[in-house]
């Protein structure tokens, strides 16, 4: 597999689908409208179910990288995703001492393209069930079918499905998930 500027490519197959947003069509995420023409952070900052993850890139420093011209793909964990870690965690991680830990964490939602999720079922169905990306942290994540669901599975074996995919962005697309990826810490 290479990464390249805007597609991922394995065996001559572009990770990068779809035709572009015709303009109007904004699709919801949190009740917010997200505009094809903004960035990543912008667009993530007007979803009331995403008020966690922006805290935690905040906190992270990472809001200037995902302003970058990308392309990247965001696994965007909701805020009920975060609640599914243990107690306390969230507030250990957006601590100025835990800065390490949390940008390895979000990072390992983020793959260097533009991953649609139709190419990334493509290309799922034709490494014959899993297809393995690296993410930007560095470490693998994998991406399967649950059915009609793309599954995003970490190093642990633990899953996240992509509850709405396709939200594409002006340096990317996002995909929001129902629970948080966890690399090896």
């Amino acid at each position: 597999m290479k990464s390249g500027s805007d597609t991922m490519m394995k065996s001559g197959d572009a990770m990068q689908s779809g035709d572009a947003m015709k303009s109007g069509d904004m699709p919801m995420v949190g009740g917010a409208p997200m505009d094809p023409m903004k960035k990543i952070p912008e667009n993530a900052s007007q979803a009331k179910n995403l008020t966690t993850l922006v805290a935690a890139v905040k906190a992270a420093g990472l809001v200037d990288t995902l302003n970058g011209d990308g392309p990247f793909t965001v696994f965007a964990p909701t805020n009920a995703a975060f609640e599914k870690l243990p107690a306390g965690t969230v507030d250990e991680l957006l601590k100025p001492e835990n800065k390490d830990k949390l940008t390895k964490i979000l990072t390992y939602h983020v793959v260097p393209a533009k991953a649609t999720s139709d190419a990334a079922m493509k290309m799922i169905e034709d490494d014959g069930g899993a297809h393995t990306v690296a993410t930007v942290e560095g470490a693998p994540i994998t991406l399967r079918m649950n059915g009609d669901k793309l599954v995003i599975i970490d190093e642990s074996g633990h899953g996240a499905t992509v509850t709405q995919a396709d939200v594409m962005q002006a340096n990317g697309v996002v995909h929001v998930i129902d629970t948080v990826l966890m690399p090896k810490l």
